[in-house]
């Protein structure tokens, strides 16, 4: 095929669409990480913060915009599914409680 006789259906880029843009906090918020009526509740900040500084894994999807980080509807939505079912590494399996069966205890013969 002749580079003028190319096939003309080749899709348009997709248009940029303007999302909403969620500040550190207001984040944090939207995700449920802290208390909205507690100023002082910086729980759900920092972990966002660290998420998006962290030089092991996958850091958090995020936007620099005015020397402040910015979250999107879809870089919260991709944050809550990195997290989806994630076991906190300081979390240890749960230690089994079962106490020693009564027949299988060995008994002792003095001869």
């Amino acid at each position: 095929m002749a580079a003028d006789t190319a096939p003309r259906n080749r899709r348009k880029p997709a248009e940029p669409v303007l999302e909403h843009f969620y500040t550190l906090k207001k984040a944090a918020e939207r995700l449920g990480l802290n208390d909205p009526d507690d100023p002082e509740d910086k729980t759900g900040v920092d972990w966002l913060r660290r998420g998006v500084n962290r030089k092991d894994g996958t850091p958090f999807p995020h936007h620099r915009m005015a020397n402040q980080l910015m979250f999107s509807d879809s870089d919260l939505a991709v944050i809550a599914e990195m997290q989806r079912n994630k076991v906190d590494g300081r979390s240890k399996p749960r230690r089994s409680r079962r106490r020693p069966n009564s027949t299988t205890r060995s008994v002792t013969t003095t001869h």
